[in-house]
């Protein structure tokens, strides 16, 4: 079972006894594993069944297969499966029933006679509808019935009575449903669990039908950002301006929202959630600035990176593409919604969003209105997951979620990463520092100081500790520091080396410690090397800033950071994706593959390479020759006119289409 949780996670809500059964029947309706021609079976189907049952059988399961349908389609089958487990190591023995049972009747004798505790049946059914044409979790008859009526689905009420009277639970899935067998197995969310102990226990539970309802969420998501992407930039420019303008027409039903949340939040949540989860008429005109902004971004799908002949006539192109769904879960932070909304529907994704429960009120009025302004197409591009039970579902849903940017705290993103085989992009900690080097202006860095610390104090760009050079302490730019400081409200740590200096001030809860709130910590350092290591040993990769004249060491200190965010002679707050220019954030990423700092519309996009010929073959490397010509994008996104002119006809019906750099922070 933990290579399987490893895999796909811990079992779903009422999924934990399928998850414990070790002897297991796994029925094959014929038919679904029939070529799409209807002649002859499928090899590659069958194929994939026989590679999830060899994988079982080594993990210690009893198992056994059954197939149903026409005798003779069965009888090659079973050859088939038996020659291919042959094939597979470690071999494992997997007793194969076949014969000429009416293809929709479990396998009742087979169950009755190997005391199996699960029943898997596979056909061309996902499983069994539900009210609102979902496919349910766990079936439940009909209210007030203790059964599935009697005019209902044969294979549901066959089920029912197998899984009471020999207590074998069944799964009704599709064969079609990629690694079926292996989720099923898990716990996961996949096909309809036909049981009546289950579905007492689930009473009608909104999480009974949680996990279906969320892959469906996903699936939709995913139809709609393809039709999304259909629209030329121009149109998706066009409905983001919309946004903007149903932000402000909304705003005050939004206020009223938020005015809700805030009064049901007093007491209950900290100073810094407080400070996120206000909204102000001062931040929905920024966001609509901002999402203005990202409709007035050049084209960014369709970009051309690198163009390449392969050969002549061969033509390889490597171009921007959408990454697909992204699931995006922050915490407190209503302004979010729409910043995310914006740059997925800018850069052509589906998108899945769960917000804080303190903000429940606010998210939904804004989830309402940019929906609105979408249109048609805006319910299912842009959805708004309600319950926790749907994002536990959501996060075991790695064939239809593309990427997890989880916002908000240390516990929150390392909750997420721990629970889920989906990418995640973020950073889970925002413990950034300020440098003031020998070199400094002391004003200069006060400044900086203070702005970094109490601009927006719960913010992940905030200051957490202050290095200070040791030439600071004669010169009394330490004392001047702190007074600042105090004399701002913020409570000031002395680190080991500023508390001889400064014996009344408290000690830091630890040397690596993000506040998020009106309070920092002082520490003296010998000299820019060891603030260096210092902030690599304490940081978080977040963003990091240097106060100096000196024009050398600034460039070295920008070299030698390794974060996320270096700067010289600037608050840590101008780490944001509205500052830099993107329009807004999905969030600010502490990763090193794909996105790092301010993550905008470039950071939700992937390329894909698209290849022209004229009939070209390989012809083991004989039917072609190799020219591997650059013309353009060596290195670089794409340049000199072939590019430009390869990009223009590639962009046809599209508007924009040019070339768009991206914001990079040393």
């Amino acid at each position: 079972m933990g290579l399987l949780v490893d895999r796909f996670g811990k079992p779903v809500a009422f999924r934990e006894g399928v998850a414990a059964a070790r002897k297991i029947i796994v029925q094959v309706a014929i038919s679904s594993v029939a070529n799409q021609d209807g002649q002859g079976i499928s090899l590659a189907l069958l194929g994939t069944v026989t590679d999830q049952l060899q994988l079982l059988a080594s993990l210690g399961y009893d198992l056994q297969l059954v197939l149903s349908g026409d005798k003779a389609t069965c009888d090659k089958a079973a050859h088939a499966v038996q020659n291919l487990l042959k094939l597979k190591e470690p071999v494992v023995a997997v007793p194969v029933e076949h014969g000429g049972e009416e293809e929709g009747a479990l396998a009742e004798a087979v169950v009755k006679a190997s005391a199996a505790k699960l029943l898997v049946y596979l056909s061309a059914s996902k499983g069994v509808e539900a009210a609102d044409g979902r496919i349910a979790r766990v079936y439940q008859p009909p209210a007030g019935a203790a059964a599935p009526p009697a005019g209902g689905p044969s294979l549901v009420g066959a089920a029912w009575a197998l899984a009471g009277g020999f207590k074998c639970p069944v799964v009704l899935a599709s064969m079609a449903e990629q690694d079926v067998v292996l989720r099923v197995v898990a716990g996961q969310d996949v096909g309809t669990l036909v049981d009546p102990a289950a579905a007492e226990a689930a009473g009608g539970s909104k999480a009974a039908a949680t996990a279906s309802s969320a892959r469906d969420m996903a699936v939709r998501a995913r139809t709609a950002s393809r039709q999304l992407q259909a629209l030329s930039s121009e149109e998706r420019s066009k409905l983001l301006l919309k946004v903007a303008e149903a932000l402000l027409a909304a705003q005050d039903d939004i206020l009223k929202a938020n005015a809700q949340d805030v009064k049901e939040a007093q007491g209950k949540i900290s100073e810094s959630l407080m400070q996120r989860l206000v909204l102000k008429p001062a931040k929905i005109a920024q966001l609509a600035e901002g999402i203005r902004a990202i409709a007035a971004q050049e084209e960014p799908l369709g970009r051309l990176l690198r163009k390449v002949e392969v050969a002549e006539g061969l033509i390889l192109d490597k171009v921007t593409v959408p990454i697909g769904v992204l699931l995006v879960i922050f915490e407190a932070r209503p302004d979010a919604l729409p910043q995310i909304a914006s740059l997925a529907i800018r850069s052509g994704n589906g998108l899945l969003l769960k917000g804080g429960k303190e903000a429940t009120h606010s998210n939904a009025a804004l989830h309402r209105v940019i929906v609105e302004a979408l249109g048609p197409l805006g319910a299912d591009l842009i959805a708004l997951v309600t319950s926790r039970e749907e994002i536990e579902s959501l996060l075991a849903l790695d064939d239809v979620v593309d990427l997890v940017i989880p916002r908000g705290s240390n516990a929150l993103v390392s909750h997420i990463k721990r629970n889920t085989r989906i990418p995640v992009l973020g950073h889970a900690d925002g413990i950034c520092h300020v440098y003031v080097d020998a070199a400094a202006d002391l004003d200069s860095a006060i400044k900086i100081v203070l702005d970094a610390k109490t601009d927006y104090p719960a913010a992940c760009n905030a200051v957490e500790k202050v290095l200070i050079h040791k030439d600071w302490v004669d010169k009394g730019g330490v004392k001047a520091i702190y007074e600042a400081l105090h004399k701002a409200g913020v409570t000031v740590h002395a680190g080991d080396a500023v508390k001889p200096l400064l014996p009344e001030l408290p000690p830091p809860p630890a040397p690596r410690y993000e506040y998020s709130a009106l309070a920092v910590t002082l520490e003296l350092v010998d000299n820019m090397d060891v603030a260096i290591d210092h902030i690599h040993k304490y940081g978080s990769a977040h963003t990091d800033c240097i106060v100096t004249t000196d024009g050398a060491r600034a460039e070295a200190f920008l070299r030698g950071v390794d974060s996320a965010c270096v700067f010289h002679n600037a608050s840590t707050r101008f780490a944001d994706g509205f500052r830099f220019g993107l329009g807004a954030e999905v969030g600010i990423s502490t990763s090193r593959i794909h996105a790092r700092g301010p993550v905008g519309v470039e950071g939700l996009l992937t390329t894909k390479w698209v290849l022209r010929g004229e009939g070209h073959v390989v012809a083991k490397d004989q039917g072609v020759r190799f020219t591997h010509r650059v013309l353009a994008g060596a290195g670089s996104e794409a340049g000199g006119s072939e590019a430009g002119g390869a990009q223009q006809q590639q962009g046809a019906g599209r508007q924009g289409g040019g070339r768009r750099r991206g914001c990079v922070v040393m």
